[in-house]
């Protein structure tokens, strides 16, 4: 006979046990099990439990009665004030080979951080074949995958001349480029102009549309957008950008609104500027192309944050970027490094036919958008663009409360009514992201993994935790502070 113990009110917790888990969920169910209610607490040891590290993100604290640490908080400081005085405003359209400084006759410009060309990817090598198609350096795709493997063209990253590329990112000295400057502190940053979705070059494809496209863009809208703005004067691209997280999006992988705003902005200047026909042509290309402002967006991001950078002891990162084999960080207090760890395929939605066996892994300059608080950080203010790259409206709000934890500000100018007004999270701070594990998230597009094919779908990916480690880590070479070692008052000479 089983007999069955009376269920008695507890003397000693008359209200009942109410517990907290810190650690692993496995504690928690003897709790449950006993009628407890228990709050489980996603805690990660700090530095991945990596003692040395752990070290040194204690010795870089920003603690005012330390000497490192006032060093490293004033120089913080500044970076995040240069970041929210930023006024980005759109200058000119002007051939890249005229305005991008550094460039030659036969350079090509390339996403991410520096890659021989031996080592691109398949989608960058289908650009560089499509840009050499449009330079008219080569007659045929494989002459030009001879050019490039006789080294007769000279490969650079964007980051270097102060531009960005979207996905492989390949600038040629005839494609018209965006020139934007940072008003506020006189800076200049350059982009091209952006094609649309699906078979196009930043994805690796190189077909004759493709080619036509990009010559059309030379000789036709290029020109238009340069005497447009002549007659109208320089854009304020801050307030578009503004404008439009009001009105859903959020500056990366949704850019309906901008590209409205921005089309109204400078309308009526260009149907007087231009040719009727070329007019029509310009704003029908616009109005069919609703990421048009993304490429205008990146060199917005670039210009804000490039002023924000090569302020030493600073641990606020002003670069994310990816040429589809690494994934490069740039930190401010380390302007003439990268660091670098190889980048994984994206997580998302993939057109018909397509899977994630078809995908390259993730690359493109526009990490600079959620580099700058907007893209994935800004999800919150876009819940539409959870249908494009997965997910649920309360995912994207989730995703934006997380990157507050790796952020030193909420900028005033760049608010999101869904989460009451708050700024975008903004100043991603090296030392935030190893503490807490937390891996920023980018908004991205999917290509192909064979040159040629171009985009197959979209999604969402994170940046890889070893950036920015070894970035902590080199800080603290630069400081002469180590996992073991005490500040010694003035940066090494390393």
């Amino acid at each position: 006979m089983t007999r069955t113990m009376p269920s008695r009110k507890s003397t000693v917790f008359p209200g009942g046990i109410r517990a907290l888990n810190v650690g692993l969920a496995e504690f928690a169910e003897p709790v449950r099990a006993h009628g407890a209610s228990c709050v489980q607490v996603e805690w990660r040891p700090p530095a991945q439990a990596d003692r040395e590290l752990g070290l040194l993100l204690a010795r870089l604290e920003d603690d005012p009665a330390d000497e490192a640490g006032g060093l490293i908080a004033g120089a913080n400081a500044q970076a995040v004030r240069r970041i929210l005085e930023g006024r980005a405003a759109l200058l000119d359209v002007q051939p890249a080979g005229a305005a991008i400084p550094g460039m030659t006759a036969r350079t090509l410009l390339h996403s991410g951080p520096p890659i021989e060309g031996s080592r691109m990817c398949g989608p960058m090598r289908g650009a560089v074949i499509g840009a050499a198609l449009f330079e008219g350096w080569a007659a045929t795709p494989e002459e030009a995958e001879a050019m490039a493997a006789r080294d007769e063209i000279q490969f650079s990253p964007c980051h270097h001349h102060g531009a960005v590329g979207p996905m492989a990112g390949i600038v040629s000295p005839s494609m018209p480029v965006f020139v934007v400057e940072n008003a506020s502190h006189g800076n200049r940053a350059y982009a091209t102009l952006n094609e649309g979705l699906g078979k196009v070059l930043r994805f690796g494809a190189y077909e004759a549309d493709v080619i036509a496209r990009l010559r059309w863009f030379a000789e036709t809208l290029g020109p238009a957008l340069n005497r447009t703005l002549r007659a109208h004067g320089p854009v304020d691209l801050a307030t578009i950008s503004a404008q439009a997280l009001q009105m859903g999006d959020e500056g990366h992988n949704r850019n309906a609104a901008a590209t409205s705003l921005f089309a109204r902005t400078i309308g009526p200047a260009l149907v007087r500027s231009v040719e009727r026909e070329d007019a029509a042509a310009a704003l029908d290309f616009m109005r069919g192309n609703d990421h048009f402002y993304l490429n205008l967006s990146m060199a917005a991001c670039k210009a804000t944050l490039d002023a924000a950078h090569g302020i030493a002891g600073s641990t606020v990162v002003t670069a994310m970027a990816r040429n589809g084999v690494e994934f490069g960080i740039r930190v401010s207090g380390a302007a003439d490094a990268w660091f670098t760890a190889p980048v994984g395929v994206p997580e998302g939605l993939y057109f018909p036919g397509y899977g994630p066996q078809d995908a390259n892994a993730d690359l493109g300059d526009s990490a600079i958008t959620e580099t700058c608080g907007f893209g994935g950080f800004a999800m919150a203010a876009a819940p539409a663009i959870v249908r494009f790259v997965g997910g649920t409206p309360a995912d994207a709000q989730d995703l934006t409360r997380e990157m507050y934890r790796i952020t030193l500000a909420r900028h005033p100018g760049f608010t999101i009514a869904a989460l009451g007004f708050q700024g975008t999270p903004t100043a991603i701070d090296a030392r935030r992201v190893v503490e807490t594990g937390v891996q920023p998230v980018i908004n991205t597009g999917i290509a192909h993994r064979l040159p040629g094919i171009g985009q197959i779908g979209a999604g969402i990916a994170r940046a890889p935790l070893a950036c920015f480690a070894d970035g902590v880590r080199d800080l603290g070479r630069r400081l002469g502070v180590g996992g073991g070692a005490r500040w010694t008052g003035a940066p090494s000479s390393q």
